[in-house]
């Protein structure tokens, strides 16, 4: 019994030591939604297993980092596989529209919503998830500020989204 007990756990650790790393800045939002930064193609492998159906890539494909072969990954998995490339010094409303549109169209599907370090993917989430699905701004904002603060374009991308939806929130 000593030696099954054994052999079981050192399968299972050798199981973890094989695991691929995961992303930078993985934030789970809920059941149904992550957003990260880059993932390793040998993460993104993975990801039928972990029950996702679809992943929204905000970064242009262009970027030094990028996995080029993302789309055939995640492909093979039978997963919807979409990109909005966002410059990153220029978000723009048209942006924002398209990307609600896109997670809209994806409701009831476990989504994988990520970029490079996850920057354009936390800001946008949460102006997804405060305009469209109504959750309380305070409550959005710490997937966010779990990996920035946004500055730039994107502050004023998101503070213009929230005063023009008639939304008081500043966390600045």
């Amino acid at each position: 019994m000593r030696s099954f007990v054994l052999a079981s756990l050192f399968f299972m650790a050798s199981l973890a030591a094989a695991a691929p790393a995961a992303p930078p800045n993985l934030t789970p939002i809920d059941a149904k939604l992550t957003t990260s930064g880059q993932p390793s193609a040998a993460w993104l492998a993975t990801l039928k297993d972990q029950g996702y159906e679809a992943v929204i890539y905000l970064a242009p494909p262009t970027v030094d980092d990028a996995v080029h072969d993302e789309p055939l990954i995640v492909g093979k998995q039978g997963l919807v596989w979409i990109n909005l490339p966002i410059r990153w010094g220029a978000p723009a409303d048209a942006d924002y529209d398209t990307f609600a549109a896109l997670l809209t169209s994806l409701r009831g599907k476990k989504v994988l919503v990520h970029c490079q370090v996850n920057f354009r993917a936390s800001t946008l989430t949460f102006l997804y998830r405060v305009l469209v699905e109504k959750v309380d701004p305070q409550v959005a904002w710490e997937s966010v500020s779990k990996v920035w603060t946004p500055d730039g374009a994107w502050k004023k991308l998101m503070l213009s989204r929230l005063k023009a939806a008639g939304i008081a929130f500043d966390p600045f």
